[in-house]
């Protein structure tokens, strides 16, 4: 699913509008239904409805809908923000409709004309949507403030009113909304952290925007769907034996952290390798050997891998898990970066090595893939005053260093070397546990040591990691879930797609 910038919202909507022989106003129609079942099929029209509208084209939409819930015999009042200006067509008519439909309306000229809003009530909040472009103040941000202070169920529509579409809020005033209701594609603003108190559960409703308009658009950012995976997944020749399936690495885990090690071993086996060599110290021995009999192992160092070798007869390579960041990992991560095979992971405490000595990033060869949580990618490449600049500057990072970024997040994103960015769409927050990131490296070197080749192996393996957290969620509980648990239900994961 393509994620469009406001602009091009617009844009859609006028496309589909020409294109379908249709009026602004019957499309603003079709939003308007489309809320109403949703409100409807999920059990929020037993109640009195309060619907806040501005004199935009959301607040046309908002106008529909009430209309639309009084036919329904829904309990609904309506307050119209008053700016000092006209509405927009589509407004006036629905406002006309809802006249005529004897709406309870009201308009709110300053704040002595704020209703008292009580527990029992559900607020609309059709305000201000997609196409806001400055902060809120005056009279709009009161009753903004006012709603929020009330404490009570708020359902956005479009957009909570007060946040950006497609750049940062922080620091400025937004509605608090329980649920967000948003049309035919995913808003970038939804996805990052900063904006979760504002938009609370968005849903997507369709209503029939042109396809055409879809497809042929480019969009910097898109969410990875099931039709996505589905295409990107191989199907295994009935005549292959473990060669077909490659041969990875991994170098990872030290005294006290071989947990790390064998939870990424483990979810390497799972993504479908051939072949898994762990290269680990001597200390991991025996843990590795009997937590992972399918595994070989190579062993240096006492406490600390200090050497690998021939890095060339692997067909990728993940190192990070649980090495430490002792002066040993320094040489190791050196002797990886200039080994010369450009199929490699990065992850954990390789990272957090690099962060540490930044002579490190210089020898990051192109085509590589790191897999930072917010925090080391921080370390590496420096603070961002909020997530849509960090962002931005995971862009630049990619681009400038011809890598993919796998920037770890409840919406992970796999960031190309040309400014492509994947959002996930899987997982949950019982996977903000210890050794999840040990588990998503094993997925991800597994399959690239098949041939997926990237962006594929990074979307693939982040978004059946996400998948196989979602089961466990079902399993076992958010609570008591725990990377173990994930990495027994990857191959539930996998088999949703063969069914």
């Amino acid at each position: 699913m393509k994620i469009f910038s406001s602009q091009q919202i617009k844009d859609w909507d006028t496309y589909s509008i020409r294109e379908q022989n249709i009026t602004s106003e019957a499309l603003m129609e079709r939003a308007a239904l489309s809320c109403c079942h949703w409100l409807i099929n999920n059990h929020f029209t037993q109640q009195p409805i309060l619907v806040f509208c501005g004199k935009g084209n959301n607040g046309g939409d908002g106008l529909a809908l009430a209309r639309i819930l009084i036919q329904s015999n829904v309990r609904v009042t309506v307050y119209i923000l008053e700016l000092g200006r006209a509405g927009t067509g589509d407004f006036q008519l629905n406002l006309q409709r809802l006249q005529q439909a004897n709406g309870n309306i009201h308009f709110i000229q300053s704040e002595h004309f704020f209703p008292v809003i009580e527990k029992d009530q559900l607020v609309i909040d059709a305000l201000f949507g997609t196409g806001l472009n400055k902060p809120l103040d005056g009279i709009a941000l009161q009753l903004v403030e006012h709603l929020n202070n009330a404490h009570a169920r708020v359902i956005s529509i479009d957009m909570p009113s007060g946040l950006f579409c497609d750049k940062s809020t922080l620091g400025y005033a937004a509605i608090h909304a329980m649920h967000t209701l948003s049309f035919q594609a995913v808003k970038l603003a939804f996805l990052m952290p900063e904006n979760d108190l504002f938009v609370g559960e968005f849903h997507i409703l369709n209503i029939g925007l042109s396809r055409q308009y879809e497809d042929e658009e480019t969009a910097v950012h898109e969410m990875i769907d099931t039709a996505i995976i589905r295409s990107i997944i191989k199907p295994r020749n009935k005549f292959s034996h473990k060669g077909s399936f490659g041969h990875a690495a991994l170098i990872s885990g030290s005294y006290g952290m071989m947990g790390a090690a064998v939870l990424a071993a483990k979810a390497c086996m799972q993504a479908g390798t051939g072949k898994l060599t762990c290269h680990i110290p001597s200390c991991g021995y025996e843990i590795m050997q009997s937590s992972l009999p399918e595994a070989m192992c190579k062993v240096s160092g006492d406490k600390f891998i200090t050497h690998v070798g021939n890095a060339d007869e692997y067909d990728a390579i993940g190192i990070g898990p649980g090495i430490g960041q002792q002066k040993e990992s320094i040489i190791l991560v050196n002797e990886i970066l200039i080994s010369g095979n450009k199929q490699l992971v990065l992850d954990a405490d390789a990272l957090n090595t690099m962060a540490a000595d930044k002579k490190l990033l210089e020898k990051i060869p192109p085509g590589i893939v790191i897999t930072p949580h917010l925090k080391e990618f921080e370390r590496m490449f420096g603070v961002a005053t909020n997530d849509f600049e960090r962002l931005e500057l995971a862009i630049t990072i990619a681009s400038r260093l011809n890598i993919y970024i796998v920037l770890k997040g409840h919406y992970t994103a796999i960031i190309t070397p040309l400014g492509k960015v994947y959002f996930n769409n899987t997982g949950n927050a019982g996977m903000a546990k210890a050794g999840m990131g040990d588990v998503l490296t094993g997925l991800i070197t597994g399959l690239m040591s098949q041939q997926y080749p990237l962006p594929e192996a990074a979307m693939l393996g982040v978004h059946l990691h996400g998948l196989a957290g979602d089961i466990a969620f079902i399993k076992y509980s958010q609570q008591s879930m725990q990377a173990s648990d994930l990495i027994n239900c990857i191959g539930d994961a996998w088999k949703t797609f063969s069914m």
